[in-house]
């Protein structure tokens, strides 16, 4: 799981940057086509935010789940 989340934090860090960028050239040029790349990678950004975020708790209610009634250590 571990190496599940740094994927998903570089992925989201890669489309962050990107997502800055984009408002920055944005800022900078006044190009509405950079405002709306921008709005798309934001959108985008999130949805593998809240997909890695809903994976982490079904994870752990599924784990838990499983691991209920196994025999305690």
């Amino acid at each position: 799981m571990v190496i599940f989340r740094w994927i998903i934090g570089v992925i989201v860090g890669l489309f962050a940057a990107g997502w800055l960028f984009t408002f920055l050239m944005y800022v900078l040029r006044d190009d509405d086509r950079f405002a709306e790349l921008g709005k798309r990678l934001r959108h985008f950004t999130t949805l593998i935010a809240l997909f890695w975020f809903n994976l982490e708790i079904w994870g752990r209610v599924v784990w838990t789940i499983v691991t209920w009634n196994s025999p305690r250590t």
